[in-house]
């Protein structure tokens, strides 16, 4: 059962600058399983192993970004109590219609300090991942691209993210894994935040721009996985941020890259498994490089400077 009614990252709405584009990369390179689209031009997606049916939406704007990221809840009593409880801490929150996103039940959406909208839902279709519930092989064969596991969580950009930690963890249940303190060796830089036994299922980095998107992280089996997904990109001319490599904070092998449209995304796997009563690990504003990139030690300019 979860911590607090929260499952895990369930799904996340991006805008593309090129909807075909952005389809055929998805489809062609990243390796999602296109599953449906709405009237509102919405295309979803879900990984060839995810059971529900989309975790990962686009829709074509002018500017690139993040729209929402929504998690799943235990049910639909737990979204009850937790939309209550939203309230009851001052947020407001506004209660969207079973359908409205394809093959999703009743969604909660409130706004961050730092200017994001965040999601509950407690219903999506289950689709399944190809194989049967009884007797299944261990994978699909023939899966085009990266072939990722799932859609894992999303790092974030704004302002105020000590009052986004407090409603992660006073009201929807989530802890502390790890940090970066600023200079002054008090405030935060950065935070890594769980629901689960997963290194994080959100992070935050402080920033004076609210609402901003710095990466969505899609996850891999092995660090062999990663290379495969280097190679890929590099077949596709995919722009490449850095990597392969580590990182310290979570231990987590990556490689950040970049869509047609400019988002940053990250293909991904290991990090060590967390549990509430651990203790938050703690990295100092001079040790940051090694914390975020261990090999180089080092952080790059567009690492640190381009979000969407």
């Amino acid at each position: 059962m979860a911590v607090n009614g929260v499952l895990r990252p369930g799904h996340f709405q991006m805008r593309v600058l090129n909807l075909d584009e952005s389809v055929k990369f998805y489809t062609e390179v990243m390796g999602l399983k296109e599953t449906g689209r709405d009237t509102q031009g919405r295309v979803y997606f879900k990984t060839q192993d995810e059971r529900d049916h989309n975790s990962f939406i686009i829709r074509e704007a002018v500017e690139a970004g993040v729209d929402f990221f929504g998690f799943k809840v235990l049910d639909k009593a737990t979204l009850a109590r937790l939309d209550a409880d939203l309230r009851a801490y001052g947020l407001h929150t506004e209660r969207i219609a079973a359908g409205e996103m394809l093959e999703t039940g009743e969604r909660i959406r409130f706004t961050l300090p730092t200017g994001h909208d965040i999601e509950l839902y407690a219903e999506k279709t289950d689709v399944g991942n190809g194989m049967p519930y009884t007797n299944p092989e261990v994978w699909v064969p023939d899966v085009p691209g990266i072939n990722p596991v799932r859609m894992d969580h999303c790092l974030l950009y704004g302002p105020n993210i000590e009052e986004a930690q407090k409603i992660f963890e006073e009201v929807l249940g989530f802890y502390l894994v790890e940090r970066v303190l600023m200079e002054d060796g008090q405030s935060d830089l950065a935070i890594w935040l769980s629901c689960s036994n997963k290194a994080h299922d959100i992070a935050f980095v402080r920033h004076s721009e609210p609402g901003k998107l710095h990466h969505i992280a899609f996850f891999l089996e092995s660090w062999e996985g990663v290379l495969k997904a280097a190679d890929i990109m590099s077949m596709n001319r995919v722009s490449i941020d850095i990597g392969p490599t580590r990182h310290g904070i979570t231990r987590g092998t990556t490689i950040y890259a970049f869509d047609p449209s400019g988002n940053r995304f990250e293909t991904f796997c290991g990090g060590y498994q967390t549990y509430p009563d651990h203790h938050p690990i703690t990295w100092t504003f001079d040790n940051v490089g090694a914390g975020i990139f261990y090999h180089d030690r080092k952080l790059n300019e567009r690492f640190l400077s381009v979000v969407s």
